[in-house]
């Protein structure tokens, strides 16, 4: 059930869901407030597949456990919150926690896998359900609930909307930036540029392709977690919290392809569809539609935005 109501809200990130007989009438629904209910969702959205598609570029890996990565930083923030210490540390420290949980995935399981893709693959999922269940047993099925640094609302560009949403807006942006800069200025992203376009000639190259998958899945697994510690003040956190966001990152990542910019405008243009259609049509209907909108999209071009 947790899961259930979770795929209908995502788009608001919210429980607060208007009437559709209210929809129209309601002033925060102006265009103002979709607008930024647009911007909010496309950040989430790209913060969440970040680290799927950083991992997937490089290792050709598609990671079944970026769920349970990304729940793991829920629970973190929680634990947390539950600590004591300020709520402004639960996105570092849960992105520490799963660049180091990342490392050592990748050096007991899927360094010993890599030729072997498809085993790589079924690892991963294998991962995720064990990292589910541990948190099952250890938390119970129920739904947590973590503190959020910032409360209340403030008035930007002449619009009331939630402080917090506004923050994580602005954290994905700088994301966004660090992100590029990270695989376009620095030599580890020269170096896993070249892996990803031909790892037999960056190996021949000098270049320590097995240290470059490992710092990789680290970073994406470290992503995930911090996406998850973000995310987790606008909603709540159970076992399952990763899945619907699993699905919607890979839904994501194949029609960007290996591209931060291709995949900030696929957030953008799915999310913010995801917002028209769950505001002015049903929530249930927008709870389907990337999955429904990426399926189109690739029916009508393979390549997706990857060349956008």
């Amino acid at each position: 059930m947790p899961t259930i109501r979770r795929l209908i809200s995502l788009w608001r990130v919210d429980r607060n869901i208007p009437t559709r007989a209210t929809r129209f009438t309601d002033k925060r629904f102006n265009v103002g407030s979709v607008t930024f209910d647009i911007l909010t969702t496309a950040g989430i959205l790209f913060v969440v597949a970040s680290g799927l598609m950083i991992i997937l570029g490089v290792m050709k890996l598609l990671n079944f456990a970026h769920g349970a990565f990304l729940t793991a930083g829920g629970y973190a923030a929680y634990l947390t919150g539950a600590a004591g210490i300020s709520p402004w540390f639960s996105v570092p420290l849960a992105g520490i926690v799963g660049i180091v949980f990342g490392l050592l995935v990748e050096r007991t399981i899927i360094r010993p896998l890599y030729h072997r893709p498809l085993d790589a693959i079924l690892a991963t999922w294998g991962l995720g359900i064990v990292i589910s269940q541990i948190f099952a047993l250890t938390f119970g099925r129920g739904v947590q609930f973590a503190p959020s640094p910032l409360s209340g609302t403030i008035v930007f560009l002449g619009v009331e909307y939630s402080a917090y949403r506004i923050a994580v807006t602005a954290i994905s942006v700088l994301l966004a930036i660090a992100l590029i800069g990270l695989l376009s200025l620095t030599r580890f992203g020269l170096n896993a540029r070249a892996v990803i376009v031909n790892e037999d000639l960056a190996r021949g190259l000098g270049i320590d392709s097995t240290r470059v998958r490992a710092i990789t899945f680290g970073l994406g697994a470290g992503l995930a977690c911090a996406a998850g510690a973000l995310i987790t003040p606008l909603l709540s956190v159970d076992p399952n919290m990763g899945l619907p966001w699993l699905v919607n990152s890979f839904m994501l990542v194949l029609i960007s392809g290996v591209s931060f910019p291709s995949l900030m405008l696929a957030s953008l243009v799915l999310g913010g569809t995801q917002v028209l259609i769950s505001t002015f049509i049903s929530p249930i209907l927008g709870g389907m539609t990337i999955v429904v909108l990426a399926a189109m999209i690739l029916r009508l071009n393979p390549k997706g935005f990857s060349r956008a």
